[in-house]
């Protein structure tokens, strides 16, 4: 045990103003305590205890801290009541502080040497936090204590501390934790406690602002601090070398892919200490579930010299890859220059060729899947051996989820790949797409050019459907109507009241505008014209005056700050129909593609099938199924029957959630569901310039062309639309175009889903379309 006062910041801290002293009493009134309540033999060691303190008469004073040294006997009863009894002072880092300021005076061995390494101008270790980083710490900690012991108030933010340092021998950081028992300590406070809102106090603290406020509300100054701090530290470099392993894993920048990669490589240096040992992170990466090159982005040195395409043609790395996948064991070798030669190792001849001399290869998993390999090795004569392999023990299995991220980036570079040069597909067609994408990426990364290849599909049936919202059109233009001559009588109440402060032409100019414009609002119908200069007049036409006038006339100042910062609220009152009215829509059309997400999962299930969905007031979709989509399945036309039949079943439902829906929503919106039958096959191709698929064909282009006209079509002779809330609408040309659905509408009436009131239609021609026909029913 050491008895010299040390600065345990290493001269880095900035010295808190506080009314602090070290006495003994704290400790001596808990002893008391302790001794009164023991029942066992402890309670002899307690009243010991309490006989040496009564007989130095500590009790009640304030001592020097230069003084301590000539209490040395009283200082080790209070190390030998404060920690184990079978622990071994020579591995603990065990010591006694000041109040509240980093200078220990007492304290074990190691204690001492782990702050004396720490001193400034030592040339084997290197501070990294600063001095203000050092404050902040410790104002935490004293606010936490004067919060917990004089408001009984537990404070969000740990108070539990720990640094780290560089080693300058190694090059690698080191962590440690510092924990400050404040058990002996005890605080009053001068004058009146004032009284804290702690509700609002937790938010601040949790946001990380609150210590620097108490500064002002609750001056250190006030309080009176008397006691003794008890000081651990503890390493926790192996810790905290797993968690950044961890915290890479999870905040990584995709955009910074080496930066990451060389801090993991750190952090698997420091837990094994030492600098000497490489590490090589290679994980392994699938195409169609078989192995492929992941390129130079996933590799990190030797292993993918080892085996990159450099080294491997495609199909010996399939081959080694796929080899080592069925049984992944894990090898070491403290020399590979000393393994016998044999089939088993014959690839060590390749490490060797680099110039590796220990060597040891983990298979690492997630989710008890093989993720990929962690190469550890070193060059030259520098070895380790089995000890140093078990201090990785801890990081395999973040290494693992490391490499997960790696092996999901590179699928979602496959998918992106797919996504813009293709479109967003579904896996029913992903297949056709991921050979075309693996070929893109492959010339890519040879600098070879590129092209994109033509993807189509053949002879496959087409099924159409629609949900739209009912009158979406008026009553947008009803909210933006509402809005509009809410944001003009504010507006001209504003400049009213300016006017009466500040008499002004262009204030009277502004004025007369805004009630004209009042007038033009409340008219039925606003163009599109009215809308953009009514716009501009309120937000070009007055809100640079109104700043302008602000800073002439600072009384005007706080009344056009809040008439401004109104315009730049996206749901303030400035918007307030508009924003219910697309919260709305967002409710209705989010319920129903949320069903449509579902419900698409379960269509794959019968036959493979492709499935998009627009987005319009509403949401429509195309579906397309047929043998060309999966050639390895045989196609019947009962799997069409089953589509169809989930058309007519689904539209039901989605009519069913969307009246669910009405009483929740802000503005009561309806919508219309309508189904387009066609009984042909069509051909449809990707079109790389539009990044979807589209039909080919003149006639399948007719198809299209249908689609796009039918939403807002009228029964013949009338001015009804054929879509009507409650109800769902088939359209066809043939009888023969509907002889599957009949039969399954028939089954929803009789099952209590569809009303007995079906209506058969004649439509009105439309441009290029004559001899549409219509069933309608209302949805039970």
């Amino acid at each position: 045990m050491k008895n010299n006062i040390l600065d345990a910041s290493g001269n880095k801290a900035l010295l808190l103003p506080i009314d602090a002293a070290i006495s003994f009493t704290p400790f001596i009134e808990y002893m008391k305590q302790r001794a009164a309540e023991e029942t066992t033999i402890k309670g002899n060691f307690y009243r010991t205890v309490l006989h040496h303190f009564e007989e130095m008469q500590v009790a009640g004073k304030e001592l020097p801290i230069e003084e301590m040294k000539n209490y040395e006997a009283l200082l080790q009863y209070m190390y030998a009541s404060n920690t184990p009894p079978l622990a071994n002072e020579k591995e603990l880092a065990w010591g006694l502080s000041f109040p509240f300021q980093p200078y220990i005076f007492y304290g074990t061995d190691m204690l001492y040497e782990l702050l004396e390494r720490r001193q400034e101008g030592h040339d084997v270790y290197e501070m990294t936090k600063t001095p203000e980083e050092f404050h902040r710490d410790r104002l935490q900690l004293v606010y936490s204590f004067i919060l917990k012991r004089l408001y009984d108030f537990e404070s969000p933010v740990k108070s539990g501390l720990y640094h780290s340092g560089i080693n300058t021998v190694t090059g690698l950081l080191e962590y440690y934790t510092v924990n400050v028992n404040t058990d002996f300590i005890t605080v009053t406070h001068k004058g009146e406690l004032p009284t804290l809102d702690c509700d609002q106090l937790y938010m601040q603290l949790s946001q990380g602002a609150g210590f620097e406020i108490l500064e002002s509300t609750l001056p250190l100054d006030m309080f009176q601090f008397r006691g003794i701090a008890i000081c651990t530290i503890k390493d926790i470099t192996p810790y905290k070398a797993v968690d950044n392993i961890r915290r890479v894993r999870l905040t990584r920048n995709q955009e910074d892919v080496v930066a990451a990669r060389e801090s993991v490589i750190r952090s698997l240096k420091t837990l094994v200490r030492t600098n000497k040992i490489e590490f090589d992170l290679f994980p392994l990466v699938r195409i169609n579930n078989e192995p492929v090159y992941g390129f130079a982005k996933s590799g990190t040195g030797v292993l993918f010299a080892v085996w990159g395409e450099d080294a491997l043609t495609p199909e010996e790395f399939k081959r080694e890859a796929s080899g080592f996948a069925a049984n992944p064991n894990f090898f070491f070798s403290p020399d590979i220059y000393r393994e016998a030669p044999s089939d088993e190792y014959d690839f060590l001849e390749r490490f060797r060729q680099q110039g590796v001399r220990s060597l040891a290869l983990f298979p690492v998993f997630f989710n008890h899947a093989l993720a990929g390999v962690l190469g550890m090795h070193t060059w030259g004569d520098d070895t380790f051996d089995e000890k140093t392999l078990a201090l990785l023990e801890p990081a395999l299995a973040p290494v693992g989820q490391l490499l997960q991220i790696y092996i999901d980036e590179f699928n979602l570079e496959i998918e992106n790949i797919v996504k813009e040069k293709f479109t967003s597909l579904q896996p029913a067609v992903q297949w056709k797409f991921n050979e075309a994408a693996w070929h893109y990426l492959q010339a890519k990364s040879k600098n070879l050019p590129t092209k994109t290849e033509h993807v189509h599909f053949n002879d496959v049936y087409p099924l159409y459907g629609a949900i739209d919202i009912r009158n979406s059109t008026v009553e947008r233009n009803n909210a933006v109507k509402a809005d509009l001559d809410s944001h003009l009588r504010l507006l001209t109440t504003l400049l009213t009241d300016l006017h009466e402060k500040q008499h002004s032409s262009l204030l009277e100019e502004a004025i007369f505008t805004a009630r004209k414009w009042q007038q033009v609002v409340q008219q039925e119908q606003l163009t599109a014209t009215d809308e953009t200069n009514l716009n501009y007049f309120l937000t070009e036409g007055t809100v640079p005056y109104l700043k302008h006038l602000a800073q002439q006339q600072p009384a005007t100042r706080a009344a056009v700050d809040a008439y401004v910062q109104l315009l730049h609220q996206t749901d303030g009152e400035l918007q307030e129909h508009r924003h219910a009215l697309e919260l709305s829509m967002q409710t209705i059309n989010s319920a129903i593609n949320n069903y449509f997400e579902t419900e698409k999962h379960v269509l794959q299930q019968s036959y493979p099938c492709y499935f998009e969905k627009f987005r319009s007031d509403g949401i429509e979709y195309d579906i397309y199924i047929g043998q060309s989509i999966a050639p390895d399945k045989p196609f019947d036309h009962f799997h069409l029957k089953h589509l169809r039949l989930w058309q007519l079943s689904s539209m039901a439902a989605i009519t069913k959630l969307t009246r669910e829906l009405l009483p929740t929503l802000a503005v009561p919106l309806q919508t219309t569901q309508l189904i387009f039958a066609h009984n042909h096959t069509i051909d449809i191709s990707f079109r790389a310039d539009e990044r979807r698929f589209d039909v080919e064909g003149t006639y399948n282009i007719r198809y299209q062309m249908i689609k796009k006209r039918i939403d807002k079509v009228h029964i013949r002779n009338t001015n009804e639309r054929l879509t009507q809330p409650d109800k769902l609408a088939l359209i066809y040309f043939s009888r023969k175009d509907v002889d599957d659905y009949l039969p399954f509408m028939q089954y929803l009436q009789e099952t209590g889903v569809l009303k007995q009131d079906m209506e058969e239609l004649e439509l009105e021609d439309l441009q290029g379309l004559s001899g549409l026909k219509a069933l309608r029913v209302t949805v039970a």
